[in-house]
Order: C-alpha cells, then structure tokens, then sequence
C-alpha cells in the first residue's frame, strides 16, 4: 500500500462528502458534480485549493486546457499523424504547428500562474502544503527548472480530472442496467457498515464485491480505450513485423480487455473478480486484494503514477454511492422506461457514456439525513475552508 496515496485519503473523503450532498441536491447535474469531484480532489493535492461548484473562472480554464489537451492527443487528430513527413513542414505552412504553439502558451501560462500563487502564499506564510509546495521548497533536489516543476504538477491534474469522472460515469451506466448488481452491492455495504455510518476506507477490506464493481467497470469500459501512446525505447519485433525504435505504439486497452482472458467480455460481471474458480482470471480478491492483472492504468515504468490514488477514489465512492442511493432508469410521462443505450460514449483520448436520463433516489430519509450532517461537519473541519 502506498503510504503517500494513504495520507491522501482524508481529502478524499471530504471531497466525496461534497459529492454524495451535491448528487442529493441535483442528481441530474451527475456529469458536473463528478467532475467537480475529480478536478477538486486534484486541485486540492496539487495547489492547496478548493474547487466548490466546478463553475470558478480558473478552474474553467484549467479544465479549458484538459479539454483541449484530450482532443488533441487523440489519434488522427491531425493530419501529420497520418503523414509524419508533415512535420518537416514550416510552422507557417503547418496551421496544426501554430494551434499547438498557441496552446502550449496557454498552458504553460495557467501553470505558472497556478505555481506563481503557491510561491505567493508562501512568502506570506500562508501555503498549505500540496504538491506544488513540496516542489517548490526542494526543487533544488529535484533538479528541475520551475517550468518543469510547473509542468510535472500541472500534467497530473490534466490526467487525473476527467480520468475518475469519466470511470464513474460508466459505473453509474452499469447501474443502470444491473440492478441485481446494484442489490449485491447494497447488501454488502449494508452489512458490513451497518445503518449509522457512512462506508470510509476503514471498510475497504471487508467490501470484496465493491472492489470487484471497481475493476470489472474499468476493464468493460476502459477511460483511455485507445490507450496511451508510447515510443519504443529500442528496435522490436511484434508478430514478425520489425519495429524500429522511436515508433508510436498504442496498447489497445479496449481488445486488451477483451481477451479470452475474460469469457463473454461484453458482459458486466463483476463475479469474474469473485469467484475463486474458472472463469476467474486469478486468486479472489478476498485473498488476493492487490492483484490488478488488467491494464487500466497502463504498464511497467510509464503506469499511471496517480493509480493508486485513482483506485482509492473509485472503490470510495462506488461504496458511498450504493449505500446513498438506487439507481434506475428513468419513466417517461406515460410510466414507461426511457432507454438508455450501453454503447453510445464520446470520442477521443479518454471515453465516457454520452449523458443519459436515469433515477438517483436516497434510500431512505435516514441516509439522506446522515448526508447532510456529514456535509455540515466537513465544511466545519475543512483545513481549507475559504480558501
């Protein structure tokens, strides 16, 4: 267990009280008050601020630049990706080398901006520590230039923003379309929680089916479904075809994840993360909790740094949301079922369902009431509060 992601955990469960209040309110804003929940977590890590509606002009800009950032990483988005010779060309040649200049300006500027006021707050002895103050007081060990400081911060909030949203969203799709799943969750949570809590990373252990929901969403709708592309460090040979060092390789995380390695791949089950027999892909979770054997968060030296946080984040709030709410699909005025379809998602780097109509009810009075206490009590505890 990281000891560093397990020190973030206080954070987390403050942002995921605001979550669970937010999706009480208005549970139709599902796709604002997610990523409010991913963008404020990271903005809390990274910068030592808070992020209270997801609608504060820095914020609208930094999400601006992961936006942008998505789209154009994402495969074919230029022509020069298909005809690499294009790069030869002149930047007054090459309107796609002038769009990238003009956006790294942008987002090199937000950076600065976002570091310039860390660097302020700690003149004035105000600066809760987060990640940009740790690299500001030893960027000496680390050897970077403050640029490069600015970038190492600001590219994990550009990957972990949308990222965990993006993931809950298919949770919440999951739901949707299976209730026994939904019932198997809530059993599991109301047993081990009990009715005067709220689930927290105490229960983690003992919540086996919450973890499985968890991996079994992220390998039947991986975020990055085309992968990350990397470049070969050394000359390869894959299936007889020679590849050369420097290629652009994209590990396919939508086939990977549906190998025979998982029988009827289509199908959200997360028993395949359960049962100790075939056709479970290892060990049970129950006694195997940190096997991950699926590649949602990348591989070998470029894995996703942020997975274990990521990870935390996805097994809490699948937790408190099962023990919050049921989740349904929608009726229309005459009492019949609106559809929601299982594979209309968005194109591009990262993936997540295309917003559809669904119910978010409470349970109950009790757990709404226990919602809104804990929300009191987090705004009262916040370390940041005003901030």
């Amino acid at each position: 267990m990281s000891s560093a992601a397990t020190s973030y955990q206080p954070v987390q469960v403050l942002e995921s009280t605001r979550l669970l209040y937010d999706f009480l309110r208005t549970p139709a804003e599902y796709e604002n008050h997610l990523e409010r929940y991913s963008s404020g977590l990271i903005f809390r890590l990274g910068f030592g601020k808070t992020i209270k509606t997801g609608n504060e002009e820095l914020v609208r800009r930094i999400m601006h630049v992961v936006h942008t950032v998505e789209r154009v990483a994402s495969p074919g988005a230029y022509l020069v990706d298909t005809f690499p010779t294009l790069m030869c060309l002149p930047a007054w040649l090459a309107p796609f080398k002038q769009e990238l200049g003009r956006l790294h300006k942008e987002e090199l500027g937000l950076f600065r901006q976002l570091q310039d006021d860390v660097r302020q707050e700690m003149k004035d002895g105000k600066a809760p520590q987060c990640w940009e103050r740790t690299f500001l007081e030893d960027q000496a060990e680390y050897g970077l230039s403050s640029d490069e400081g600015a970038y190492v911060v600001g590219t994990l909030f550009e990957a972990g923003a949308g990222t965990t949203a993006a993931a809950m969203m298919s949770f919440l799709l999951a739901m949707v379309h299976h209730p026994v799943w939904q019932a198997r969750l809530q059993h599991e949570i109301d047993t081990v929680v009990g009715p005067q809590s709220i689930p927290g990373f105490n229960h983690m252990p003992s919540l086996p089916t919450v973890r499985a929901v968890v991996k079994e969403t992220l390998r039947w709708r991986p975020v990055t479904a085309g992968g990350v592309p990397h470049q070969l460090v050394k000359d390869d040979v894959y299936n007889g075809l020679f590849l050369p060092a420097g290629t652009n390789i994209h590990a396919n995380q939508w086939a990977i994840h549906r190998d025979n390695l998982y029988p009827d791949p289509e199908t959200f089950n997360p028993a395949r993360w359960l049962e100790p027999r075939y056709p479970t892909y290892r060990e049970p979770l129950t006694t195997y909790p940190t096997i991950q054997n699926f590649s949602a968060f990348g591989f070998g030296r470029r894995i996703c740094p942020g997975m274990n946080i990521a990870e935390r984040s996805l097994n809490l709030l699948v937790a408190r949301i099962a023990w919050a709410f049921n989740i349904s699909k929608a009726r229309d005025e005459r009492g019949r079922e609106i559809a929601v379809p299982l594979y209309d998602y968005t194109s591009g780097f990262n993936v997540q369902p295309k917003r559809f109509t669904f119910d978010m009810k409470a349970r109950s009075e009790d757990k709404a009431r226990m919602v809104e206490r804990a929300m009191r009590e987090a705004e009262t505890e916040d370390p940041l509060a005003g901030r």
